[in-house]
């Protein structure tokens, strides 16, 4: 687990051996079943994650009760900040397992305690942080100018083989489309 979360966090922004071990000593392994909902939308959350091997989303429950997912996590990488997600430790989100997961996860407070006192730390705190928005603006500025077919083809960009491993529904569902609609784009595709 230890090499594993220190290769993700040198992928965001590297650090030294002797800051890594800082963070290296609130990490707790936890496990999730496909289906599982690990962070629970109006519920108390107070840990940042490292997605170590499966893949989840981060979704939200339209008034239809249709499940709308706001992002895809696959393995290596780092879950939504917790400051991000939450509203003074209650969570904007869920985050359900789509696969089997496996994350490392930290005291949010822990973390940012570190995040104040480590340069390199707060440095790679930061890097998250932008990191996310801009994914997010990326997504949104997709939604509002791109067609269905290139958001399709942006996605397999960004998760090659993706579409083999989780429910078409999800991959609909992010895209802003429907699952009719990503079938028939996919055949297009695929000619």
């Amino acid at each position: 687990m230890n090499e594993q979360v220190k290769n993700i966090v040198d992928g965001v922004f590297s650090i030294s051996q002797k800051s890594f071990c800082k963070i290296d000593g609130l990490l707790t392994l936890e496990t999730f079943k496909k289906g599982e909902i690990f962070i629970q939308n109006t519920k108390h959350n107070e840990k940042e994650y490292f997605l170590l091997d499966g893949v989840c989303k981060s979704y939200l429950v339209n008034p239809d009760g249709d499940e709308i997912t706001i992002s895809l996590f696959t393995e290596n990488t780092i879950l939504s900040p917790q400051s991000i997600r939450t509203s003074k430790n209650i969570s904007n989100l869920n985050f359900k397992a789509i696969t089997d997961i496996t994350l490392a996860s930290m005291n949010a407070e822990a973390f940012e305690n570190l995040r104040i006192v480590n340069r390199e730390i707060r440095n790679f705190g930061n890097a998250v942080l932008q990191n996310e928005l801009i994914s997010k603006v990326e997504k949104e500025i997709g939604l509002a100018s791109l067609t269905a077919k290139e958001r399709l083809i942006r996605f397999r960009r960004k998760h090659p083989l993706l579409e083999n491993r989780i429910p078409h529904t999800d991959i609909a569902s992010y895209l802003g489309i429907t699952t009719i609609s990503l079938s028939r784009l996919r055949k297009e595709l695929s000619r």
